[in-house]
């Protein structure tokens, strides 16, 4: 075999190397931006690095994976959604508790669930991985709840916190009808 022949070949199985990283790499951002939706961008913006944001959803995929996620009992679901009620019911006379009332509850399912109930960013981090676009919900209504503790959220903000946190309370207690049924003040949605 000539040198030109051996040069060619180590040129081609380079360039060969080159396209199977590239091709990895691709998917790989595909099967992370399918999994985290709105996640994936979010975590990309935060962290600066397309390289860093995919380091950081893989390990936390794998953290979620440890974890034993159950569905809720029937009567623990039952009492979670008369929770959820009552709070919803109340929320006409006394908005800033029925608020705070449903943060509560949202780590308490989480928490019945079988998500270690940390601070706020690792609860939501946690929660992206199987529910990648209710965690938008998660973190909007908790947004909210925050300036509301800061005495910046109107009655209208609490409003829609308490829609956000309900489209997440009928994702995690498995009632996706709560999501179609009533409203925040028990108005029609």
């Amino acid at each position: 075999m000539s040198n030109s022949a051996l040069v060619i070949g180590v040129v081609v199985a380079i360039f060969v190397v080159i396209a199977i990283v590239f091709i990895v790499k691709s998917l790989r951002s595909q099967r992370l931006k399918s999994r985290f939706g709105p996640e994936y961008n979010r975590t990309v913006e935060e962290t600066g690095s397309k390289t860093q944001a995919e380091a950081k959803l893989e390990k936390l995929a794998k953290r979620v994976q440890n974890f034993e996620i159950n569905e809720l009992p029937a009567a623990a679901r039952a009492d979670f959604v008369a929770a959820w009620q009552r709070i919803q019911g109340r929320f006409v006379d006394d908005p800033k508790s029925a608020l705070i009332e449903a943060d509560n509850l949202i780590q308490e399912i989480m928490k019945a669930r079988g998500y270690p109930v940390t601070e706020f960013e690792q609860r939501a981090a946690d929660l992206s991985v199987d529910h990648p676009l209710i965690v938008e919900h998660y973190r909007a209504g908790h947004d909210i709840a925050v300036r509301h503790s800061q005495g910046r959220a109107s009655t209208e903000d609490l409003r829609q916190a308490m829609i956000h946190y309900r489209t997440l309370f009928s994702q995690l207690a498995g009632e996706p009808d709560l999501t179609r049924s009533t409203s925040a003040g028990g108005a029609r949605a």
